[in-house]
């Protein structure tokens, strides 16, 4: 082959091996030149994921600022809809009511299930669905009749706002009653801390969130994994959604494509949740 025919051949190799590539295989790199502010809130158990994402652009690009707040699903829901903020977080699909209120649109990005989980020290790690009903109600109160210590049951829930309650008290529970005297804590974080510091505890964290501080509790034999959750043996899970108010634009859009990039979901997976497209 001569010399120009080659070169010629070679470029049209490139151009078509570049024509393959993703338009920015990067994603922090359509960051690059972007000025902004994104304010998110909303759910607990999203904190981790958007923190290292927030991490991760605000390395890439300085001048992209990115707050975090908590406050539970339905803060994230009403103050994404009187656009208080950016992007709201929710553990619970929003209702039909809520998206037509607020006009919503709706990102899941990931699959979550949540467990009831105990102190470690704590030989109760197992219950039914009957038995867990009965101990958020409150009829029983002593370890004991669980195979554990002879000690009571210190309840620990969420408050009404909460996704992570919502699923729980509907998927777990039945919606059975929960017990007045249950202690309140406001997020994941501490409803963890709380059971790690109370070998008499009982409570229930996103399984994203389950370590060596707390035991999870099998529920009908099946014990609250990624695996099982995915599996769909263990049933008591949900989405965690993104929201805004109407098209997401500008930095905010850049956000919530970056969640759906391998990137995102890199860190979904890191931080215990399932990513899905």
């Amino acid at each position: 082959m001569k010399m120009g025919l080659w070169f010629r051949a070679a470029a049209v190799v490139i151009m078509l091996g570049l024509a393959a590539l993703p338009a920015s295989a990067d994603p922090l790199a359509d960051f690059k030149g972007q000025k902004g502010e994104i304010r998110i809130s909303g759910g607990t158990a999203h904190i981790p994921v958007m923190e290292e994402a927030a991490k991760r652009i605000r390395t890439a690009n300085p001048d992209v600022q990115i707050s975090i707040a908590g406050g539970g699903s339905g803060v994230g829901i009403k103050q994404a809809g009187e656009g208080l903020v950016d992007i709201g977080n929710s553990g619970r699909k929003p209702t039909d009511e809520e998206v037509a209120k607020y006009g919503l649109k709706v990102f899941r990005w990931a699959l979550d299930g949540v467990g009831a989980v105990v102190h470690p020290a704590n030989p109760a790690k197992s219950l039914s669905k009957d038995q867990l009903k009965q101990v958020y109600a409150g009829a029983i109160d002593n370890w004991k009749a669980l195979g554990g210590p002879d000690k009571a049951i210190n309840l620990y829930t969420r408050d009404e706002a909460s996704g992570t309650r919502d699923v729980f008290w509907k998927r777990a529970l039945d919606k059975g009653e929960i017990h007045a005297r249950a202690n309140v804590v406001p997020s994941n974080g501490a409803m963890k801390t709380a059971v790690a510091n109370d070998p008499y505890a009982i409570g229930y964290v996103s399984v994203g969130h389950i370590d060596a501080t707390v035991a999870p509790v099998a529920l009908d034999g099946v014990v609250p994994t990624n695996e099982t959750v995915q599996s769909g043996a263990y049933p008591v899970s949900r989405g965690l959604f993104s929201l805004t108010k109407g098209e997401p634009k500008g930095v905010a859009k850049l956000f919530i494509d970056y969640l759906f990039s391998p990137a995102g979901h890199e860190i979904i997976a890191d931080k215990g949740f399932i990513p899905v497209d």
